[in-house]
């Protein structure tokens, strides 16, 4: 774990906290269809893909939709979700992550970005850290989700390393089996009874600085 060379983060739940724009998102289409989606509903969203958390809001829902009007539905969310996002700032980078993202730069390590979110470039731009990535590997660049390990592959791919030679930081148990699978060491960051699988789990990135 202390010779790597390359460290891939997850942004959501690593660098920042942009799952209650997604929780407001879909509360919002489920209110707009009837029902009430509760933050117990979303934990079930946690590290799934956008479709796929649609029909899970649908099942709670009990709603049953042509494969269209399930695209609708998803990109009127998504549409939502970029109208909250636009509005972040530096204000709401995770304690630690910048500062720890700097320590590993300032140690010659480099840095990619994994994430599903289509967002991502977006997000990095608002918070001011763009330039801290030498790679951004996001839903634009991957077709498998995780579990599948294609988007750290790819982020090492881009980074000119092998995947042993880099550590993956996740807060979302698909994304440490993602990582696990691609033959990468893993940080787990939350709770050691959900992350169990990582070699090391810590609460925020600011436990490592």
């Amino acid at each position: 774990m202390n010779n790597i060379k390359g460290a891939l983060f997850d942004l959501d739940g690593v660098i920042v906290d942009t799952a209650k724009y997604h929780y407001l998102a879909w509360k919002r289409l489920a209110g707009e269809l009837g029902f009430e989606f509760t933050e117990e509903h979303n934990e079930r969203l946690k590290g799934v893909s956008r479709m796929r958390s649609l029909e899970i809001l649908l099942e709670v829902g009990g709603i049953s939709c042509t494969p269209e009007e399930k695209l609708a539905m998803a990109e009127k969310k998504n549409n939502w979700y970029v109208e909250y996002i636009k509005k972040m700032d530096e204000s709401e980078i995770l304690k630690g992550a910048r500062e720890y993202l700097l320590k590993l730069k300032g140690e010659g390590v480099k840095i990619a970005l994994g994430s599903a979110s289509k967002n991502a470039p977006m997000i990095l731009e608002n918070l001011g850290i763009t330039n801290l990535f030498d790679a951004v590997i996001d839903g634009n660049k991957v077709s498998k989700a995780k579990p599948d390990p294609e988007v750290f592959l790819l982020g090492a791919k881009e980074l000119g390393l092998k995947a042993a030679d880099c550590i993956v930081y996740e807060d979302a148990e698909a994304g440490i089996e993602a990582a696990r699978r691609a033959g990468m060491g893993t940080v787990g960051i939350g709770s050691r009874d959900i992350l169990k699988e990582a070699d090391m789990v810590v609460s925020g990135l600011y436990e490592l600085l």
